[in-house]
C-alpha cells in the first residue's frame, strides 16, 4: 500500500523492498523465502561457497567430529615423537662444532672434491655449491695436521692453489649459545601469548591455542628429524617464524568464536559448540586462502630452489617453513576450536544453555513452529529472521467496521426531551449524567 507523510508526500514501500532484494542478489544471498539469483549463484562458485559457509548453509562439522580429529592427531604426534627419540636430529656444524672449507669450483667438481677430502681423513657432513662458483664442505672437528692434509687434497682436486682454500673452525659453544637464546625467546613468546589470550578472550582459549602450538612444534620437529635435513641457524629462525603464523590464524578463528557466543545465553538460538563450529566455517575460506598464499612461495624455495637448482642453503629454512605452515593451518582450523568447545561444554552454564536450546527446539517441533520443518544439520545458521520490509509497518483498515453500538458524531445528536436522552456536550464542557439536569450545580447526590 502507499503511505503518506506530511512533509515528504507519498512513499512507495515496494521501492525499498526491491532495493533490499537487489542488494541480496548482488551479494549472492537468497532472499527471504526464495533462492539466490541464478546469475549470482553461477557467476562465482567460490564466492557463493564462501557466503554459504558464512551463513551456516553449508560447512564442516569440525566440533562434532572432535573425537576423530583427536585420534588422527594423536597418531601423527606419536610418530613424530618416535622419530625424534630413535632417529634424532642431524645437527649442523654450528651446533656440534667442526671445520668448513671453501674453495673455488663448479658443480661438476663437487663430487671429486668431496671424495678427496674424505680420502684425506675428513668426515664430510655436507658438500654444496654456494654463489655459483664456490664449493663449501663441512666436516667434523679436525686437528691441525688433518686440516692441512684436507686443504691440500681439496686444492689438488679443484685444480687451484692451497692458498685459495679457506678453512674455518667452528666451536660447539656458539651453537649452544644459539640454542639457549632460542629457548629463552620461545619461553617469553609463549608466556606473552598465554597472557594475551587469557585477557583478550578467556583462559580456555589460551589452553586451546597452546595445545595447537604444541602440535605444530612436535610435527615440524618430527618431520625434520624423519627427513634428516641438517639443523642450522636458519632452521631455528624458520621454527620461530611458524609459531607466529600458527597463532595468528588461531586468534582470527577465536575472535569469530567470541563474536558468535556473545549474548548466546539470552537468545538461546544455538549451543556453544554450534556457535564455535559456525565460527570455524565462517573463517574457513579465509584460513585456506591465507595458508595457500603463504605456502606457494615457500614451496618454490623448497622444491624449485633446493630441489631443481640445488641451492642447499635454502632447503633448511624452506622445509621448516613449509611443514610448519601446513601444520599451523591444520591446527588452527580443526584442532584449536574443538579443544575449547569440549572444555566449555563442561561448564554448568553452557550445559544449561544446551538444555534450553534442546527444549526450545523440541517445543517448536511439537507445535509446528518455524523451525519444525527445517532439516537438522551439523552447522547452525547464522542468519536470523529478518523483520518485515518497508521500514514502518502500516496496517490497512477495512472499508466498513461492524459494531454492536453505533457511534454518531456530536453534530448529528439532537437533544430529545421526551426520551431523556443526553445531548451532545459542548466542546470543553463536562459530560452530564442522565437525569441530572434538574439539580443545581455544585451539589452532589448522596
Amino acid at each position: 500500500m502507499t503511505r503518506t507523510s506530511e512533509d515528504d508526500g507519498p512513499v512507495d514501500g515496494s521501492a525499498e523492498q526491491a532495493a533490499d532484494e537487489q542488494a541480496l542478489a548482488d551479494a549472492g544471498l537468497p532472499a527471504d523465502g526464495g533462492t539466490a539469483a541464478p546469475a549470482a549463484r553461477t557467476g562465482n562458485r567460490w564466492s557463493g561457497l564462501g557466503h554459504r559457509l558464512y551463513n551456516g548453509e553449508a560447512g564442516l562439522d569440525v566440533v562434532g567430529n572432535s573425537r576423530l580429529i583427536y585420534r588422527i592427531t594423536a597418531v601423527v604426534v606419536l610418530l613424530c615423537l618416535l622419530s625424534m627419540v630413535f632417529r634424532g636430529f642431524n645437527f649442523g656444524i654450528d651446533f656440534e662444532g667442526g671445520n668448513s672449507f671453501r674453495v673455488p669450483g663448479t658443480e661438476q667438481q663437487l663430487v671429486e672434491v668431496r671424495e678427496a677430502a674424505e680420502e684425506a681423513g675428513a668426515d664430510v657432513s655436507t658438500a654444496q655449491v654456494v654463489g655459483g662458483d664456490e664449493l663449501l664442505l663441512r666436516t667434523g672437528t679436525l686437528d691441525n695436521d688433518t686440516e692441512r692434509a684436507v686443504v691440500e687434497a681439496i686444492a689438488d682436486a679443484a685444480g687451484v692453489q692451497a692458498s685459495e682454500v679457506s678453512p674455518e673452525s667452528v666451536s660447539a659453544d656458539w651453537g649452544r649459545d644459539i640454542t639457549d637464546q632460542a629457548l629463552i625467546a620461545l619461553a617469553v613468546f609463549l608466556v606473552a601469548v598465554v597472557l594475551f589470550l587469557a585477557v583478550r578472550f578467556q583462559p580456555k582459549m589460551a589452553i586451546g591455542a597452546m595445545a595447537a602450538l604444541l602440535h605444530d612444534i612436535i610435527v615440524t620437529a618430527g618431520i625434520y628429524s624423519l627427513i634428516g635435513f641438517e639443523v642450522t641457524p636458519s632452521t631455528v629462525i624458520g621454527f620461530l617464524t611458524i609459531l607466529g603464523f600458527s597463532l595468528y590464524d588461531t586468534v582470527v578463528v577465536f575472535d569469530k568464536v567470541d563474536e558468535n557466543v556473545k549474548d548466546l545465553e539470552r537468545s538461546a538460538r544455538m549451543t556453544w559448540s554450534e556457535a564455535a563450529n559456525l565460527a570455524v566455517n565462517q573463517t574457513l575460506m579465509r584460513s585456506i586462502n591465507t595458508s595457500v598464499i603463504a605456502l606457494l612461495p615457500v614451496a618454490g624455495l623448497l622444491f624449485v630452489g633446493a630441489g631443481l637448482l640445488g641451492v642447499g642453503t635454502l632447503k633448511d629454512l624452506a622445509l621448516v617453513l613449509f611443514v610448519g605452515l601446513a601444520a599451523g593451518a591444520y591446527s588452527s582450523i580443526v584442532l584449536a576450536t574443538p579443544i575449547v568447545a569440549d572444555l566449555k561444554e563442561r561448564e554448568p552454564e553452557v550445559q544449561a544453555l544446551r538444555r534450553r536450546v534442546q527444549a526450545r527446539r523440541s517445543s517448536e517441533a511439537r507445535s509446528g513452529g518455524p523451525r519444525a520443518g527445517a532439516p537438522a544439520g551439523p552447522v547452525a545458521r547464522a542468519r536470523r529472521a529478518r523483520p518485515a520490509r518497508g521500514g514502518v509497518a502500516v496496517a490497512e483498515l477495512p472499508d466498513s467496521v461492524e459494531a454492536d453500538v453505533v457511534v454518531e458524531s456530536p453534530s448529528s445528536v439532537r437533544p430529545d426531551s421526551g426520551s431523556g436522552a443526553t445531548a451532545a456536550p459542548r466542546p470543553g464542557a463536562r459530560p452530564q449524567r442522565p437525569g441530572a439536569r434538574g439539580r443545581p450545580p455544585g451539589k452532589k447526590r448522596r
